[in-house]
């Protein structure tokens, strides 16, 4: 399930399996072209068109929120909380990702996060988020929460959202490029009682 799982830094995800899949892809390389990339806001470390551009084929499948459907053009799904939909074998729950108390990503602006059934398990990416209410609704195989602080959870509040939520394995991101270090992943994992990985970059 963990095999084709891949940290591509700060936010970004990839899974590769019938469809490669990209969430948030930031400061990438480059890479295989993608199946379906899912943006989870807009804000330049999610949203990147220069990395959009470097595995965006013509045949690519967008998942972005509804406030920026337009800038994509063609084979564009606009999303907002709620929805549900299936893009041939994967299923796609979006779900809310907002802040308590910051200003950062306020709960109307309709940021997400995607629950996403594929036929190597059910991946949860929470996008930019607090620990909030709706992570008690949240059924997961692999959840990736975000463990930064400033913009997002901090290691103590992720823990507290992986031991809500109890994935088989949560993986730390949102750390290490622009806030956070590798001490709060540590820190994270050192709080979790469910079963944390850390990925390394690729």
């Amino acid at each position: 399930m963990m095999n084709n799982v891949h940290w591509l830094g700060h936010s970004s995800i990839k899974i590769t399996g019938k469809k490669v899949i990209y969430i948030d892809p930031f400061k990438i390389s480059g890479g295989e072209p993608a199946g379906i990339i899912f943006i989870t806001h807009d804000h330049y470390d999610h949203l990147s068109m220069e990395d959009i551009r470097k595995i965006r084929t013509d045949r690519t499948i967008m998942v972005v929120p509804e406030a920026v459907e337009k800038m994509f053009g063609k084979n564009v799904h606009g999303v907002f909380p709620g929805m549900k939909f299936k893009i041939e074998e994967i299923e796609v729950t979006v779900v809310p990702a907002y802040n308590i108390g910051k200003r950062y990503h306020p709960k109307e602006k309709q940021y997400v996060g995607y629950v996403i059934k594929t036929g190597g398990g059910t991946y949860y990416h929470a996008g930019d988020t607090d620990f909030i209410l709706e992570m008690n609704d949240i059924k997961a195989d692999v959840a990736f929460l975000p463990v930064g602080g400033t913009y997002t959870m901090d290691a103590k509040e992720a823990a507290q959202a992986a031991n809500t939520i109890k994935p088989k394995v949560a993986v730390p991101i949102h750390y290490g490029t622009l806030v956070g270090s590798a001490k709060d992943a540590e820190e994270f994992k050192k709080l979790c009682k469910v079963n944390v990985v850390i990925l390394k970059k690729e």
